[in-house]
């Protein structure tokens, strides 16, 4: 009981500033880490000059995405309303929907991979693979199905560490699973010549180990909240409000898997290496898009915590730390990127075309990196707080709801072009559509201490 408590301090009355930093600092090395031994399979596999291999690392992006998609629902939302609930000092309701979340998520994840296993070919095909792509999709994807429970669970159990406040627990089992996935990419791929199957073997034993690893934390009791199939809710009022609460968790990746297909599949009528291409923007992308993430996750167990404590001046002073945060990181990232565009895609691929390709789309990606910030961290606000239907509509904004019918239009329009500007397009009307949303919250904070309406 004294280390609740003196975690509900540590929650409620640490300085803002110094709170979203501590928690913002692993998260952020988390989810950097994942971003870099999600680049090493592109990496390791580029070694290969294979343009048709390393375009089957794009594919298969789409399918973890939708894996990850269940993880966040699940993991989003229990984490959420545990964190609501230790704020009001109800421990067995978080330990409720913890077991809840995390059992679900893991049955959830036993039916993706039998479907997809079974279904294998044409799943391929529907994620945006060629034909002189599918031979090597299929073999990176086997596996990556085969680790669908461990992947999707360990989404789970990263994000109820994450909002009890123990994000260093959660960075441990994240960087070691990251840290073996490289060496693995390495060992299979190169040294043991197993190519593109060696990839996935690499990605999916990393996966089960991280699982393994974060799941240790809540065996040895270093978590307030428990895991427990005695402790399972039988309500599907309780599952409903999981759901719902990650629900834009769920909208944002699986949207993202749909506009990846939908990008595969356009980008795939002009060659293989438009689609390596497009794979690498994506993914070097993501390292700047994976900083806002990780601070943003550093944020949200700050703001549901003293959400659900009353202590709304705290809320809102905690989202201006994150989004200054936020535009530091990320214009630095920018500079960065603007002057070694070309050099980063030729790290992955040193096909001429692929580099002419993705050195011009990741600039303009480059471009829009400033505005990111207030969109991801809009969606993290309303999603900590439990308002779920504000945060549905901005996650899905980004990742989909405007990307698609953009990327659609602007091939139609530009060609080749239009698929490289598709996601910079997406993120400028992203930014308009959030800011509003988000200055009339923060207007609308009630006093501390009072009920808000």
């Amino acid at each position: 009981m004294q280390a609740d408590n003196r975690q509900y301090i540590k929650m409620t009355e640490t300085p803002v500033a110094s709170l979203v930093v501590r928690l913002g600092i692993p998260t952020t090395i988390s989810m950097l880490v994942t971003t870099v031994y999600n680049l090493a399979d592109n990496y390791f596999v580029g070694q290969l000059d294979n343009t048709s291999a390393s375009g089957a690392i794009g594919v298969v992006f789409g399918l973890m995405a939708i894996i990850q998609a269940f993880g966040f629902m699940f993991g989003h939302g229990s984490g959420s309303i545990i964190a609501r609930s230790l704020g009001k000092h109800d421990t067995e309701n978080a330990t409720k929907f913890a077991s809840t979340g995390f059992f679900f998520c893991f049955a959830t994840g036993i039916v993706i991979s039998v479907l997809g296993l079974t279904f294998l070919t044409p799943l391929m095909r529907l994620l945006g693979s060629t034909e002189t792509i599918l031979p090597y999709a299929r073999d990176y994807t086997r596996y990556i199905l085969m680790a669908a429970p461990f992947l999707a669970s360990s989404c789970v159990l990263n994000n109820i560490l994450r909002y009890e406040g123990r994000a260093s627990l959660a960075m441990i089992g994240l960087m070691s699973g990251g840290l073996l996935n490289i060496f693995l990419d390495w060992l299979f791929t190169l040294r043991l010549g197993m190519g593109v199957t060696g990839a996935g073997m690499a990605t999916a034993i990393s996966q089960t180990v991280g699982f393994f690893l974060l799941l240790s934390m809540f065996l040895l009791g270093k978590t307030q909240s428990k895991l427990s199939l005695n402790k399972l809710s039988r309500r599907k009022e309780d599952l409903f409000l999981i759901c719902a609460t990650g629900f834009p968790s769920m909208l944002r990746q699986g949207l993202a898997s749909v506009s990846t297909m939908v990008m595969n599949h356009l980008a795939g009528s002009y060659a293989d290496a438009a689609v390596t291409a497009m794979t690498i923007v994506n993914r070097i992308s993501f390292v700047a898009f994976a900083f806002a993430l990780g601070i943003g996750q550093g944020f949200q167990p700050v703001s549901a915590f003293n959400f659900g404590a009353k202590k709304y001046s705290r809320v809102r002073k905690a989202f201006l730390v994150t989004l200054l945060l936020g535009e530091i990181f990320l214009a630095v990232l920018a500079t960065v990127g603007l002057i070694f565009s070309k050099d980063m895609i030729r790290i992955f691929q040193k096909d001429p075309e692929v580099i002419r390709i993705g050195s011009k789309a990741l600039r303009y990606y480059i471009l829009c990196l400033f505005i990111q910030p207030m969109s991801v961290f809009a969606n993290m606000l309303f999603q900590s707080i439990g308002h779920n239907r504000v945060a549905s509509l901005l996650s899905g904004l980004r990742s989909g709801l405007v990307l698609i019918p953009v990327l659609f239009l602007f091939e139609w329009q530009f060609g080749l072009l239009g698929v490289q500007i598709a996601q910079p397009v997406s993120d400028i009307i992203t930014f308009f559509v959030a800011t509003p949303f988000v200055v009339k919250f923060l207007r609308s904070l009630p006093p501390d201490g009072t009920e808000f309406l």
